[in-house]
């Protein structure tokens, strides 16, 4: 069996992000996409999009970590963890993400940027450093 801690930094908790097969990546932040980024063929008119952190908040004053509130749409999922760059990992959304009308794309990564979001169209009620992701595969570098 692959220990993927590893290969990655930033852990919040380890015991509980290895609970099962492969390493759950946890939610720093969720930005929404505000401006239109541009590609084009030769990568010279190549424009980052613009982005702004979604608002969250605490549920009672009591709590120590706040909830964000996402409508059905597109959105960009920034992570605790980093990668060291040492392997290629496959990433995938957990079943708790999916089996609540969300998903991200399966990826095949040497670094963590912000993975696109697509949250169905009742919402998703989605709490600081929830676990959303799933490292199941690497590939050593």
């Amino acid at each position: 069996m692959t220990d993927f801690a590893e290969y990655v930094t930033d852990i919040v908790h380890e015991p509980t992000q290895t609970d099962s097969p492969g390493l759950d990546l946890t939610v720093a932040e969720v930005y929404e996409v505000v401006e239109p980024g541009r590609i084009d063929f030769g990568g010279g008119e190549l424009d980052s999009a613009g982005v702004t952190p979604h608002s969250s908040e605490k549920r009672d004053p009591a709590d120590d970590y706040e909830w964000w509130t996402l409508r059905g749409g597109q959105y960009l999922v920034e992570y605790n963890e980093s990668l060291t760059g040492e392997a290629t990992v496959t990433l995938q959304p957990r079943t708790e993400l999916l089996e609540r009308g969300a998903t991200h794309p399966t990826l095949h990564v040497d670094t963590l940027s912000r993975v696109p979001l697509s949250v169905g169209g009742a919402g998703l009620k989605l709490k600081e450093n929830a676990r959303v992701s799933t490292i199941v595969a690497a590939d050593e570098q």
